[in-house]
């Protein structure tokens, strides 16, 4: 098999007892199991260098006593959920060959069992079913990210639905990164990212919006900034930049006040 069903909650509630050495051997026959697809032969030493656990045999043996059910008449260790696992993934795979040699996939019938045909490859219509749940799924991993915090859900939906159009994943590392960026530029994370939307930007960069930022924003900003426990830009000194209206005294005489 190239591939099985793992339950997490199943088999977290069923070994949390088990050490280290425990689990490890149980994950490990358990592929064995799946990918010779037969039962544990009842050769414990033999099983234990196969799995890479020689010098633990005792451990191997103890794993087999647990989860296993010896079975005296095939000489050979025995589970239930990989016996109906394989024989439900056998069977399909011979559903799928019986369906090849008949040249394909039947023509759409809508009173067909749904569990009859199925879906075999033009160019090798023999090969056996393969599941395609080990690829990543690109629309999962396009929402995979919650919403950030301090970013309204519909600016965040926006962003993802703006990333799904541009074929882009969303993750940590890119928001991270535009989140780095939009403090150079004095912005908060959700200005940066109405702004990728805006302008149909893939990332954001501080130097793209440099001077861009609206009297509103930049009020919008400091007040993120202190609710942050950070210190918003201050303002200059009136000496360190004169006004328009400043005359500036160059050699002027002193004058004496009475």
């Amino acid at each position: 098999m190239f591939y099985y069903s793992f339950h997490v909650g199943d088999y977290i509630h069923d070994t949390a007892h088990l050490s280290n050495d425990e689990d490890l051997a149980f994950r490990r026959l358990l592929d064995l199991y799946y990918t010779q697809e037969q039962p544990i032969p009842n050769k414990t030493q033999e099983v234990s260098r196969r799995i890479r656990m020689a010098n633990n045999a005792d451990v191997v043996q103890i794993v087999l006593n647990e989860f296993f059910v010896l079975d005296i008449a095939n000489d050979c260790w025995r589970h239930k959920r990989c016996d109906e696992t394989i024989a439900a993934y056998q069977a399909k795979a011979e559903r799928n060959r019986a369906v090849g040699k008949l040249g394909g996939r039947p023509k759409s019938n809508p009173n067909a069992n749904p569990e009859e045909t199925q879906m075999v490859s033009k160019d090798n219509p023999n090969q056996e079913p393969r599941t395609n749940n080990h690829k990543p799924n690109k629309e999962i991993q396009a929402t995979i990210v919650a919403t950030p915090h301090g970013v309204s859900s519909s600016v965040w939906n926006d962003f993802v639905k703006h990333r799904k159009t541009l074929k882009a994943q969303i993750s940590m590392t890119a928001i991270s990164r535009i989140e780095q960026e939009a403090a150079k530029a004095g912005w908060t994370l959700e200005q940066a990212l109405t702004e990728c939307v805006a302008q149909g930007w893939r990332g954001f960069k501080a130097d793209w919006v440099t001077g861009k930022q609206t009297a509103t924003q930049k009020a919008a900003t400091n007040m993120n900034l202190l609710t942050r426990g950070m210190s918003g830009p201050k303002p200059a000194p009136f000496w360190a930049k004169p006004d328009n209206n400043t005359l500036e005294v160059v050699n002027a005489e002193p004058k004496r006040l009475v």
